[in-house]
């Protein structure tokens, strides 16, 4: 059951809400990097590590769980719904469109569409990847040259479940997943701490 976590006034948040991925993906392991220091920014940028989406992005991402389930895998969520705020703060530390998008047009994260996510064992040990998280170059591509067999591996394992249950990836970063719906959705500038836990 998905619990319905902020109901704001904006007609589309009315019907299609952010939800607390804990309560969509009880599994979920939140390493909410943004929340740390442990970032491309060196600085935290979220009052909490917390992980919400839009209602019908969050349901695809479920499926995606339940298919790296039955493998004896779960996600790892390492971003989700990013305030317009926080995105200007990265654009200011790096202005390369290649790697942030620029908060004057927004990403699908600022819409409650996107999520970065990564791979751990049943047991929650990290899975290897292609590359470290916000990691800007060639080397965080699925099918990074750099990368060991097992990493791209685990990559296309989890490309594969993410883009079944809906979602797109972008190949320059293994673990961004956007909801192609999401591209005609609002920005949103609503701090976490605003949102119930």
């Amino acid at each position: 059951m998905i619990a319905v976590v902020v109901a704001l006034s904006a007609p589309a948040l009315a019907v299609d809400p952010l939800v607390d991925l804990r309560n969509v993906v009880p599994d979920v392991v939140l390493d909410v990097r943004y929340a740390t220091a442990d970032n491309f920014l060196g600085r935290a940028v979220y009052a909490r590590p917390a992980a919400f989406l839009r209602r019908s992005t969050a349901e695809k991402l479920a499926r995606a769980a339940q298919t790296l389930r039955v493998q004896g895998l779960r996600l790892v969520i390492f971003d989700a719904y990013r305030p317009l705020s926080a995105q200007k703060l990265m654009w200011k530390a790096r202005p390369d469109s290649r790697f942030v998008a620029d908060p004057a047009r927004g990403s699908a994260h600022n819409r409650g569409g996107a999520v970065d996510a990564g791979l751990v064992d049943a047991a929650g040990r990290p899975k290897s990847m292609p590359s470290a998280f916000d990691e800007f170059g060639p080397g965080a591509a699925h099918d990074a040259p750099g990368a060991g067999p097992e990493a791209r591996a685990n990559a296309r394992v989890l490309k594969t479940a993410m883009e079944t249950a809906g979602l797109r990836s972008l190949e320059e970063e293994w673990w961004h997943y956007r909801d192609p719906a999401s591209s005609d959705w609002p920005l949103l500038d609503i701090p976490l701490e605003e949102l119930a836990p």
